[in-house]
């Protein structure tokens, strides 16, 4: 331990964004670091206020004494811990070489925390990417090996927890127009019609199972760990939910559409490209479960009045599909349980990441079945 850096500022509140710290780092003292892990926050939840970073440096420091100590944890993840990221990015380099290429400038270090490590890589005339995950994720990669072809990253190599991707051209859609978002919609539904009745083969990669009587019983446990954190009306209002489950369930099963392909996170700024086409990024949060688990996300992040139109189009399309299916009705049966899962997903981060580290997620389970109330409220 060399000792305390003084204070810099940063021109961004988010704390796991790894890449203007150290480019602070740099122009306020003319060394580079690596960011491992967080140490501890002046906030209670993300983002903002001063934080304390745990970094590394082959350079001369101009540090000061630092009173605290490092602890050792199981859950320490391998890029948290001095030398992983070189570990990793040595893991790149071989992958690189092995398809002649080369490094053409340093490496560059985006973002770090308990859900990732990613670094930008140049490589003779493009970029590659560096991801490595938790183990939770480890999945991403040999999903992306099976969907290889489709308006996915292109894998350059994967190892358990680590991936190489090719850059995706075009930007990120953050801001696409309805006629872009209709495309997206399209895109999943169409990954989502090749894996039905396949949901043997992804639960066989790793995938998480999001069916009926895994993620019942997951909203059960969630509910009942976090009563204390929840206002007694919304306690009621979640056990009656909760006793509700298997009929809600059996009246989704109605509706027609099988279990399939859930890509977990499905919202614009998951997908980059331009007009002509469009790449689904970012597979770390996919599962295996109802195709509609992925629309809530998708809707409160799209402008109000393309909702109603998108909405319209996400069930046509699965009309088509699925004669007969029902989707209308198996979206609005499905909204509280979406809602849940988020408590079960946030909770299950919560439950194996180390303690440093929980500070992002720690109120998510409370807030999502907070929504999860008000929803069967409304």
């Amino acid at each position: 331990m060399l000792g305390i850096l003084p204070p810099v500022v940063v021109a961004t509140p988010w704390w796991q964004e790894a890449e203007l710290v150290v480019r602070a780092v740099r122009d306020r003292f003319g060394i580079d670091v690596t960011i491992l892990r967080l140490l501890e926050t002046e906030l209670d939840r993300p983002h903002g206020g001063e934080v304390t970073y745990l970094a590394e440096t082959e350079d001369p420091a101009p540090v000061e004494p630092w009173a605290g100590t490092l602890d050792e944890h199981p859950l320490r993840l391998p890029y948290a811990r001095p030398g992983g990221p070189a570990a990793d990015l040595a893991w790149a380099r071989q992958v690189l070489e092995a398809q002649g290429l080369r490094p053409s400038g340093p490496p560059e270090q985006i973002r770090s925390w308990n859900l990732s490590s990613l670094w930008r890589i140049p490589v003779e005339g493009q970029t590659v990417w560096l991801k490595s995950v938790p183990p939770f994720f480890a999945h991403e990669g040999r999903l992306l090996e099976r969907l290889t072809g489709g308006r996915v990253p292109r894998l350059l190599g994967r190892a358990e927890g680590r991936v190489l991707l090719a850059e995706i051209p075009g930007e990120d859609l953050y801001e696409a127009g309805r006629p872009l978002l209709l495309r997206m919609v399209e895109l999943l539904i169409g990954l989502q019609r090749d894996w039905q009745g396949r949901t043997a083969e992804l639960l066989a990669l790793g995938l998480p199972d999001w069916r009926v009587p895994a993620l019942a019983a997951a909203i059960a446990a969630v509910v009942d760990r976090a009563a204390d954190a929840l206002p007694a009306a919304d306690r009621m209002v979640l056990a009656d939910f909760v006793s509700g489950l298997p009929g809600r369930f059996a009246d989704i099963a109605a509706c027609g559409l099988d279990d399939t392909l859930v890509h977990g996170d499905f919202h614009p700024g998951n997908l980059r490209g331009d007009s002509d086409t469009v790449t689904l990024l970012d597979w770390g949060d996919s599962g295996v479960g109802h195709p509609l688990l992925d629309q809530p996300a998708f809707l409160t992040r799209v402008p109000a009045d393309a909702v109603d139109p998108i909405r319209r189009h996400w069930h046509d399309l699965w009309r088509a599909a699925v004669p007969g299916a029902d989707p209308d009705r198996a979206a609005a049966l499905l909204a509280p349980i979406a809602a849940a899962r988020q408590a079960v997903i946030y909770q299950s981060f919560l439950d194996r990441i180390e303690p440093a580290e929980q500070v992002y997620h720690r109120p998510d389970p409370a807030e999502w079945l907070a929504r999860t109330a008000a929803i069967l409220g409304g």
